[in-house]
């Protein structure tokens, strides 16, 4: 028998919305994405687990030196311990009805054949063999941990700078380098070149001669010509790259990076077209970075997998993406948000996200980093922060300090969602020789960020009836609109059977296919561009978003030949698709550049 591997992984969502997810579906052969933002969550969940399994639990204090390395090692060490244990109960009990290892092989894509392989077995062969087949075949689900690269901020200690590996993002790589997981490290938002050159800090990183690794790398990319640079600078170190993981600009959720008005569909045929020559290109340079660190270079390339999420919906754009790009697998993220199996969240926060249409989605200014952030209107933070504005106060208390970066009136960084902050840049707003509508604008706008350490790991305190450290309970959502479409609260097996085409939970929700919902996100994002450009006569802008205009009509000429090519095929995915880029295309010609 060959059991087929899962062609879906669950992607980090917010700071606690898959926190503990590898613990409720690793065993079961999926995998998922853990965010090392927050130690502080992560070392009150290791004391809730702890106790829910009744194990040792001794805890490390903001006190203890490096505390924050070691939270995320000591949580990531519990969670492969619970996964493990798991595992080894689904392959030891497996002769028992309504067993996990019965859910496990319900998941799979072709299960009833599997099933009825392995009753078979289990009345031909002994009990030790059965087991033993069990142990060589069944995987378990990845637990792969992520960082934000730009959320790496400079540590202090009696007012003085701590030295760089205190950093917050290296402290959070030092934690899963010393950890017991085998598994990745998915480095998104950007490159970070003193991040990227401390990995060469950890031996398990470094191929064996077998080319495998303890711990490997992959990167969260937008275009390949980032993908080829960042590679080849790891390769340069001796660390390879074994997955690219290309996510959509705008149509994903947490925080959206627009690329310049390059779209999924061509982005993905690039990376198929030129797969050998990236993996070339960064094994020459591998080889010569092992050479120079005077390890053993390798007799060929170790694996690389090139992966893809961000808008994706139906059995049918699953399986279109899987083979026209030849893809290893495909991201599904905020559909899980209502799996409460697999992401718990807060009753409120739930019934929101089920309720919602495509109106309740937006890309707002939420974020204290300033950039793009995917958001549900109606969430308990939003109605916090109105709570604080008619008490006449303003910002949130800055405890956590996860996304301080902003100098404008401060030595040392601090959050544009902080009361210090925006009480700072009110008055200034203020005493602007301007007219109170625009004074009332800028403060409206400023008044929408969002405290985002709390908000996005509150939903699992509340969940999961965890005491937080702070009494402010309010919780920030960040979705991909794609979740707009999905209105049930489901189970585990049937968000599974949805993505391999044996029920439709969608029915007959009206959605555009996921390329052209980005393509239709490009063009509001690009409408509201031309608005800000207008006003500021900012001539070196317009060129560039004369140029991002040029991009999306490229795209929109190459989704037109793509579906002519697949007329025959394709059902769902084509539905009026030719009406709505042609549309799109006359809309965006128009635009006043």
């Amino acid at each position: 028998m060959n059991l087929k591997a899962h062609s879906f992984h669950i992607p980090v969502m917010g700071l606690g919305y898959t926190i503990d997810t590898p613990v409720k579906v690793a065993h079961l052969g999926i995998s998922s994405v853990v965010s090392i933002v927050d130690d502080f969550l992560m070392e009150k969940m290791r004391e809730f687990y702890s106790k829910k399994f009744d194990l040792p639990f001794n805890e490390i204090s903001t006190k203890a030196e490096d505390f924050r390395a070691k939270r995320i090692t000591a949580y990531l060490n519990l969670v492969d311990k619970l996964v493990s244990d798991k595992y080894d109960e689904l392959v030891n009990n497996f002769h028992q009805k309504s067993s996990e290892l019965e859910k496990y092989f319900d998941l799979l894509p072709d299960a009833k054949s599997i099933k009825e392989k392995f009753n078979q077995m289990v009345q031909s062969k002994s009990m030790p063999d059965v087991k033993a087949w069990l142990q060589r075949n069944l995987t378990k689900g990845a637990i792969d941990v992520n960082i934000m690269t730009k959320l790496d901020k400079v540590n202090y200690s009696g007012g003085e700078a701590l030295p760089s590996e205190y950093n917050d993002a290296h402290a959070a790589l030092r934690g899963f380098a010393n950890s017991t997981l085998n598994s990745s490290v998915v480095l998104s938002a950007g490159m970070n070149p003193r991040l990227y050159s401390y990995i060469e800090n950890f031996e398990d990183f470094y191929p064996n001669a077998e080319g495998e690794f303890k711990k490997k790398v992959t990167l969260k990319v937008s275009d390949y010509r980032s993908a080829l640079i960042q590679g080849r600078f790891l390769a340069k170190k001796g660390i390879w790259v074994s997955e690219y993981r290309i996510e959509s600009g705008l149509n994903c959720g947490g925080h959206a990076f627009a690329t310049q008005g390059y779209l999924l569909g061509p982005i993905l045929e690039e990376f198929r077209d030129k797969r050998q020559e990236l993996a070339t290109a960064v094994f020459d340079v591998l080889q010569k970075g092992l050479e120079e660190k005077g390890k053993s270079q390798l007799e060929k390339a170790p694996e690389l997998k090139i992966t893809a999420q961000g808008g994706v919906g139906t059995n049918e754009e699953h399986n279109f993406l899987l083979e026209e790009y030849q893809l290893d697998a495909i991201g599904w993220g905020s559909p899980f948000m209502l799996v409460p199996e697999a992401c718990h969240i807060d009753k409120y926060s739930l019934e929101l996200l089920r309720n919602s249409g495509e109106n309740e989605f937006y890309l707002s200014d939420a974020s204290p980093l300033g950039v793009h952030f995917n958001n549900v209107r109606g969430t308990s933070q939003q109605k916090a922060i109105e709570h604080i504005r008619k008490e006449g106060k303003v910002g949130f208390p800055c405890t956590k300090r996860f996304l301080v970066f902003n100098t404008e009136f401060t030595e040392q960084p601090i959050c544009t969602a902080s009361r210090r902050y925006q009480a700072t840049k009110i008055a200034e707003i203020e005493a602007m020789d301007i007219d109170e509508n625009c004074k009332k604008l800028q403060i409206d706008k400023l008044a929408e960020k969002e405290c985002l350490c709390e908000g996005l790991s509150n939903s699992t305190y509340l969940a999961n009836e965890v005491t937080p450290d702070s009494p402010r309970r309010g919780v920030s959502i960040c979705p991909g609109p794609n979740l707009a479409y999905f209105t049930k609260i489901a189970s585990l097996k049937e968000m599974v059977d949805h993505i391999y085409g044996k029920i439709n939970l969608l029915q007959d929700a009206k959605r555009p296919n996921l390329f052209v919902k980005e393509l239709r996100m490009y063009v509001d994002y690009l409408e509201n561009k031309i608005e800000e450009v207008r006003h500021a006569k900012d001539e070196k802008q317009a060129a560039y978003y004369r140029t991002f205009r040029k991009n999306m009509q490229d795209g929109i000429s190459y989704y037109k030949e793509l579906f002519t090519k697949y007329d025959h095929k394709l059902h769902e995915m084509k539905k009026d698709v030719m009406v709505e880029l042609e549309n799109v295309n006359k809309k965006i010609e128009a635009f006043n550049i």
